[in-house]
């Protein structure tokens, strides 16, 4: 799968190959802070498969957390474009909104994070939840 997108602006641009390795929606504090509110919809695609093309990002990690992620951006317009993580290493997590064409995300697999979820996010029928992140 060849994937293409970039920032709001248009200032980043990158490329994804390689298969996705899940489709989520996380629900954790965090990720609202990040999408304003909504859950933060996202794939999980091969690292050594993704590239920036145009520009550098923007890179902020959490001092005061243990393993924190490190979530990058586009520094002039703000759009989020993905996240490392060290609990699943190999893979970034591409943000859906970013992808050129987002409607080959199709749907999401689970829904992570689900015990920070608020009543007015919600979670497609037959998706599954999990409060955390699966074992």
């Amino acid at each position: 799968m060849a994937l293409e997108g970039g920032c709001y602006c248009g200032a980043l641009r990158y490329e994804a190959g390689g298969e996705s390795m899940f489709k989520a929606q996380c629900h954790c504090r965090e990720c609202c802070y990040i999408t304003g509110g909504s859950p933060n919809v996202f794939m999980a695609m091969p690292a050594a498969d993704f590239s920036y093309t145009k520009g550098s990002p923007k890179a902020f990690s959490r001092t005061d957390l243990e393993n924190p992620v490190t979530r990058e951006f586009c520094a002039d317009c703000g759009t989020h474009i993905v996240t490392k993580t060290p609990n699943v290493p190999g893979a970034v997590m591409l943000k859906v909104g970013s992808l050129d064409d987002p409607s080959v995300y199709g749907t999401p697999q689970m829904a992570i994070f689900t015990c920070d979820k608020q009543s007015f996010q919600t979670v497609p029928e037959g998706v599954p939840e999990h409060e955390r992140v699966p074992g």
